[in-house]
């Protein structure tokens, strides 16, 4: 896209989610994220009924008085949101006519708009093999804007995926709890550990972005002919051809089944969303199912 078509995309977009935010999104939000971090703030002597799991016994032991004191905390006035969003050459890749890469953008401003409705920063890191770009968390409409900008127009310098390289990076900048949308379609090594890690100090939400014809090959007695975006060089395959038909549904369901083990095991909540199809409305739904679950938590 030249210039002109990316302000046009931004401002599309900018419409779009700015109205879908302020009509569903922003109470839900709200009611999922905010106050729910904590910072320490300093210690009193206990009072009985106090949680004992409160007591900072290192500072009780230092005390000439012989006394037990408690932590106090006071609830964050803001969280900062960091959006993680692949950028390596499988996004680029889209049988409806929409790429991956598009989708993520409308996906990070929905998230983006939702926490500049509610006076909280957000950061944007995006990744292949390597941290491509990173801008910092801050606040504001022009801010939200330069970071659909970037996804709509940054042109990545490597062709791979590393997400347990972006996830570590994420560890280092975000010192204090907060929100991690992770945007991927997750073709990549394993990242486990580091999405474990990560989900014990942050929220963590990844949002994992397909096409359909990554899922279900369509019917017809077709032969494509298809780049491997990431490793280079073309392929030709013959869709008409039951055994391949057989391997490419194979490895698909290995492939998901693999990677929703993966992100079950470290305790997220992830989002499914099909490039092909409208993108907003499985946030919807994963908004309104979490707000439900901390309703009645």
């Amino acid at each position: 896209m030249n210039t002109a078509e990316i302000l046009k995309k931004v401002r599309q977009i900018e419409i779009k989610t700015g109205r879908l935010v302020s009509e569903t999104f922003a109470g839900q939000y709200q009611s999922i994220f905010k106050g729910r971090g904590v910072e320490f703030a300093d210690v009193r002597e206990y009072i009985p009924g106090d949680d004992i799991r409160t007591i900072d016994w290192n500072v009780s032991a230092r005390s000439a008085s012989s006394k037990i004191f408690v932590k106090n905390f006071i609830e964050e006035r803001e969280l900062t949101l960091l959006i993680l969003c692949d950028i390596s050459a499988s996004q680029q890749f889209g049988s409806s006519g929409k790429p991956k890469s598009e989708a993520a953008a409308e996906l990070a401003a929905m998230f983006a708009f939702s926490a500049l409705k509610n006076s909280d920063k957000t950061g944007l890191l995006l990744f292949s093999d390597r941290t491509e770009l990173y801008i910092p968390p801050r606040k504001g409409q022009n801010h939200c804007l330069r970071i659909i900008r970037e996804l709509l127009a940054y042109e990545p310098q490597n062709p791979g995926t590393d997400v347990a390289l972006a996830l570590r990076t994420a560890s280092q900048i975000m010192k204090r709890r907060g929100i991690i949308i992770l945007i991927s379609d997750f073709r990549t090594g394993d990242f486990s550990r580091e999405l474990r890690l990560l989900s014990g100090k942050h929220d963590v939400i990844p949002v994992v972005v397909s096409d359909e014809f990554e899922k279900n090959l369509p019917e017809g007695n077709v032969i494509v002919s298809a780049e491997t975006l990431e490793e280079g060089g073309d392929a030709v395959f013959d869709l008409a051809d039951p055994e391949f038909r057989y391997r490419y549904r194979a490895e698909a369901e290995a492939f998901r089944g693999n990677l929703e083990e993966t992100l079950r095991s470290a305790g997220t909540d992830w989002i499914d969303v099909d490039c092909s199809a409208p993108v907003y409305n499985p946030v919807i739904k994963y908004f309104r199912q979490r707000s439900r679950k901390f309703r009645f938590s």
